[in-house]
């Protein structure tokens, strides 16, 4: 069996290769190392007067950037 190079995968193409090769825990390993890696963006606090309308916002532009890639 030849080894797998998941560094030279997308993120995009190495959760794919994973949800095709469940079996693989070194490809699971590499997709949860790299979503780790990844900074946590706080949209908003619980206690934020704006919270719904800065959660609404965020849906919005995640929806927006979804279609733009689509349409691509």
């Amino acid at each position: 069996m030849s080894q797998i190079n998941y560094d030279s995968m997308s993120n995009a193409e190495l959760k794919e290769y994973f949800l095709k090769h469940r079996e693989d825990q070194a490809a699971l390993q590499a997709y949860l190392d790299r979503i780790n890696q990844r900074p946590l963006k706080i949209i908003a606090s619980p206690d934020d007067p704006d919270f719904d309308q800065k959660v609404q916002a965020a849906i919005r532009r995640k929806l927006e950037a979804a279609r733009n890639k689509s349409s691509q």
